[in-house]
């Protein structure tokens, strides 16, 4: 045999994993369809929606229903190119405008009749990491590199080296908010631009020290506003080259801009309408930044979000979860007692096991939840003991995490908030990727757990056996060994009224 068809043989037994990520942005829906091969990406298919849903948002962050009609139609377009992607290969994150509007929810529940992937609310600091995840998988670079991306209500910036990120932030500024608030109509005037810029430099000042204080070999740009300004970058200075952008060149086609007067009447040519009516305002962000920060020359990468997404992607499935490293961060920032963090593990684990089909908890993504949240249920501790469970879940709902979504990382919190002393319901807040009913399955498992090790020693952990039908759990320990622990059977006893408010039946023997 040749060795040519050993290597076609080979390539039929590799396990190929398609992909998609979609990214639900401002200004723009961005799809990206790959496959994913021996632990190498490969991009296959980019689909681009200019649906600008920054424009329906008010003063008072509520998202138009117009906004709302125009994006979920543009989530059925994209359903039926996404055609059988199965649930766990789409992943769907929405950014600034979704974060800010206060009927976000609104729109999520509209979105689910037409598109059936979940759909993820990430924070700025999660989108600004997974950018850089995108530019960092595809551009080669020596040494540190700054990244900045300009979307449609937020700019996100990102020193780092290699793969790492040294510092991010996300910052409340973007070429449709800013085109609502300098340009509204289409007028082109010094003053406007001089405000547009002078706003930017202000924002630029609760940006993270390194910016300011750390070199860096080279600056990338990676959105859309920045394609359009290296592209008439590259259109004043013949179309040579790579696409970049000097100082000198923003400060001519700021010039530009100002002699036109109006949006209509910019000279450039191959840009298109939306682009064109968002153009100033991404100019002058970029200008405001170049200023700000004292960058030179910046190249335009086409990798951003959605790339870092599909990166990100390829990391879960080859087992290397960022937020399992978030995690273990969080434990020892908190110095959490890894021994105790290790007993309870094992025990909501051992129970989760047990009943995860019958409860419908079947996905590893609960596994997971559950587990981090084993893991970080006392680092309240470190603020008091007493109250730790709002200690912790304090801690957790506002701290960064790395790799959660907003609705995983309030999870988390939501499990440790609860897991002792009274449950209430009405303090747990609605979710939409997660039901009611598997939130309070998973509350009680956790709750157990703890409850389990509260002698905190290996050797005193009681053996119990577990049955299980639909809502109902029963433990049952060895014969004569509850009559012998007065008080831990009377705090069962207690959780077994508990665990009722939590939908569980629970039986102890």
């Amino acid at each position: 045999m040749s060795d040519y068809t050993q290597t076609l043989d080979s390539e039929d037994k590799r396990t190929a994993t398609r992909v998609a990520a979609l990214d639900i942005g401002s200004n723009s829906f961005h799809l990206v369809v790959a496959r994913i091969v021996a632990n190498d990406v490969q991009i296959l298919h980019r689909l681009k929606m200019k649906v600008q849903l920054a424009r329906g948002l008010d003063a008072d962050n509520w998202l138009s229903d117009e906004a709302i009609a125009r994006g979920v139609d543009y989530l059925r377009m994209i359903n039926e190119s996404l055609g059988d992607f199965e649930p766990d290969s789409v992943r769907a994150v929405a950014t600034f405008t979704l974060r800010q509007a206060r009927n976000a929810r609104q729109f999520l529940t509209a979105a689910r009749d037409v598109f059936p992937y979940p759909i993820e609310i990430i924070r700025g600091m999660e989108e600004a990491r997974l950018i850089y995840q995108g530019v960092a998988h595809t551009q080669h670079a020596e040494g540190r590199r700054m990244v900045v991306d300009i979307g449609g209500g937020s700019t996100e910036l990102i020193l780092g080296d290699g793969f790492d990120p040294i510092a991010l932030t996300s910052l409340q500024m973007g070429c449709v908010t800013f085109t609502n608030r300098f340009f509204r109509n289409g007028e082109i005037k010094q003053k406007q631009f001089d405000k547009a810029i002078t706003a930017t430099v202000q924002i630029m000042e609760i940006a993270p020290e390194q910016f300011h204080e750390l070199d860096w070999e080279q600056t990338l740009g990676s959105s859309g506003s920045i394609r359009a300004v290296t592209e008439q970058a590259m259109a004043m200075s013949g179309g040579a080259g790579d696409r970049h952008v000097t100082r000198k060149q923003i400060k001519e086609l700021v010039s530009l801009c100002v002699s036109a007067g109006h949006v209509d009447e910019l000279p450039f040519e191959d840009i298109s309408e939306e682009r064109r009516r968002v153009f100033p305002a991404g100019l002058a962000i970029l200008k405001g930044i170049f200023d700000a920060i004292d960058i030179k020359e910046l190249m335009y990468s086409p990798a951003a979000l959605r790339e870092g997404v599909i990166y990100d992607m390829e990391d879960r499935l080859s087992h290397h979860d960022i937020r399992e490293r978030t995690a273990q961060s969080l434990a020892t920032r908190y110095d959490v007692d890894l021994d105790q963090a290790q007993r309870v593990l094992n025990t909501t684990w051992t129970l989760f096991d047990a009943v995860s089909v019958d409860w419908k908890l079947d996905q590893q993504e609960y596994r997971s939840l559950l587990g981090w949240a084993a893991l970080l249920h006392e680092v309240g501790l470190q603020i008091n003991s007493r109250g730790v469970q709002r200690h912790s879940g304090y801690i957790l709902q506002n701290v960064e995490m790395p790799g959660f979504n907003q609705e995983q990382q309030q999870l988390v919190a939501s499990l440790v908030r609860f897991h002792r002393k009274k449950f209430k319901k009405s303090e747990v807040r609605e979710f939409s990727l997660f039901a009611p009913p598997e939130i309070e399955r998973l509350i009680a498992l956790l709750r157990l757990g703890v409850l389990i090790n509260i002698r905190r020693q290996d050797d005193t952990t009681p053996f119990f056996r577990i049955k299980h039908k639909k809502n109902e759990l029963r433990l049952t320990f060895e014969a004569g060994w509850l009559s012998s622990q007065p008080v831990f059977e009377a705090s069962l006893l207690r959780e077994c009224i508990q665990a009722t408010g939590l939908g569980v039946n629970l039986e102890i023997r």
